[in-house]
């Protein structure tokens, strides 16, 4: 039930256990087209980070070592699995706890999300402006980031209606988190630990995402000696209109995880 703790669904019955990490102002729900094609092979564990949908009350900071620490208490042994703001949970859970996360997939998700000198990120100007734009106007920057998630995919328009209906369909996001996740964005980067990453890692970034380059994800990849899987007509959400083809890098990568 909801509460102040973390909420987490089970769902599937497969012998392959994994954890999914929602993205920013999401919920665990958003995955349900992924949890259909992965229910089979896999039982699923939903989290829905503080602040977002049933934790809404969850009193937790939004830090991904922290969030990572509470989701290794409640969870067994498994892989996980980040989507956006949730790979920098699932990174730092293979990081820190490379016994209890047992593989990692970062789904349209890197250690440092905003571009540098060196590096081919998203867009600093873009997540400035969300940030000031929160503060004045929640409801109109939520629908201007779920727009943003949309685009590129092969029917933008039909992605923002399901992301918009999911969206709140577990309640409103605490603003406080919103912030905060809109921080962590910016000034994350976990780069530099990447070397020190040794669970075999799978790298899927949709080809058209506006908001987490391809390239990035490849050079992520490369440097965790991972694999990086590119789904041609996706966005930022692949999930929606290519879970068959998210499932289908997820399932050998996963059962070859499990197998070593």
């Amino acid at each position: 039930m909801p509460g102040m703790s973390l909420f987490i669904e089970r769902a599937g019955h497969g012998p392959l256990p994994l954890v999914l990490i929602h993205g920013w102002a999401m919920h665990g729900g958003v995955f349900a087209p992924l949890v259909e094609a992965m229910a089979a092979h896999c039982t699923l564990y939903l989290v829905d980070l503080p602040g977002h949908g049933h934790s809404r009350d969850c009193t937790l900071p939004l830090e991904p070592a922290v969030c990572a620490q509470a989701i290794v208490e409640r969870t067994p042994p498994a892989a996980w699995l980040g989507w956006s703001l949730g790979g920098l949970v699932a990174l730092e859970g293979a990081l820190d706890h490379p016994g209890h996360v047992r593989a990692l997939t970062m789904l349209c998700a890197t250690p440092r999300f905003v571009r540098d000198a060196d590096w081919p990120g998203g867009d600093p100007d873009t997540l400035a402006r969300l940030a000031r734009d929160l503060r004045e106007d929640y409801r109109g920057t939520l629908e201007r980031f779920l727009a943003l998630e949309a685009m590129g995919s092969d029917d933008p328009a039909a992605e923002l209606r399901h992301l918009r209906a999911l969206a709140f369909a577990r309640g409103e996001p605490d603003p406080r988190v919103l912030e905060e996740g809109i921080g962590l964005l910016g000034r994350t980067d976990l780069r530099p630990a990447l070397a020190r990453l040794t669970v075999p890692s799978l790298w899927i970034a949709g080809r058209r995402d506006r908001l987490v380059p391809p390239a990035a994800m490849r050079r992520a990849a490369q440097a965790g000696h991972g694999r990086f899987v590119e789904i041609a007509h996706a966005g930022h959400a692949p999930f929606l209109g290519h879970a068959e083809r998210v499932a289908a890098a997820l399932r050998p990568f996963l059962e070859g995880a499990a197998a070593a």
